[in-house]
């Protein structure tokens, strides 16, 4: 999730920026400001690989929607446009039709995984969060692989797990229960 600001080249709109890249970089569109989003390490991209595939276990297996992986862009603002790309998203059932479109989503998720980078500041990922829920993201999971915590913003409520701790689905996803221990990756041998 590490993103730095890179040079505006032009004032572009969404449909601009899924027509081109930046100097070959994945970008997202911040209230007009070009950020460029650095590539995951392995144990990020881990992380996020295990939360996708449990999440799409169970949104399988309930038909209660959609996941999508990172690089899938949400139109969450325009003029000036926002297009953020979470690390995992998932769309319920009934809304899903509005993500048959070849451009970036204007249906908002209803639950985001953000992956914490380690060279993240926290500020930024605590600003990242909030911007999900203010566009109406109903269930955000900041997922930090390096201190084993997940930060979930439920609505107005927030709370952080860490240990034995069970992460669940809430209202969005009924059913899902994740054990913390199932979300970090097992050591390579």
């Amino acid at each position: 999730m590490t993103a730095t600001s890179v040079r505006e080249v032009a004032l572009v709109t969404a449909d601009d920026l899924l027509a081109r890249s930046v100097d070959g970089q994945r970008v997202e569109r911040v209230e007009g400001v070009l950020t460029a989003m650095t590539p995951a390490g392995a144990r990020n991209g881990r992380t996020a690989a295990r939360l996708l595939l449990r999440i799409g276990a169970h949104a399988e297996a309930t038909s209660a929607g959609e996941v999508l992986a990172a690089e899938t862009g949400f139109l969450l603002a325009e003029r000036p446009d926002t297009v953020r790309a979470p690390d995992v998203a998932f769309v319920a059932a009934e809304r899903v039709a509005g993500l048959d479109v070849a451009g970036f989503s204007p249906v908002v998720p209803d639950l985001v995984a953000e992956v914490v980078s380690p060279g993240d500041r926290s500020s930024e990922v605590t600003q990242k969060a909030l911007a999900w829920v203010d566009a109406g993201v109903r269930l955000v999971w900041v997922v930090d692989p390096q201190a084993r915590t997940v930060v979930v913003h439920d609505g107005a409520v927030v709370r952080v797990l860490r240990g034995d701790d069970v992460l669940d689905g809430g209202e969005v996803l009924p059913g899902l229960s994740l054990p913390l221990g199932d979300v970090w990756p097992v050591p390579p041998p």
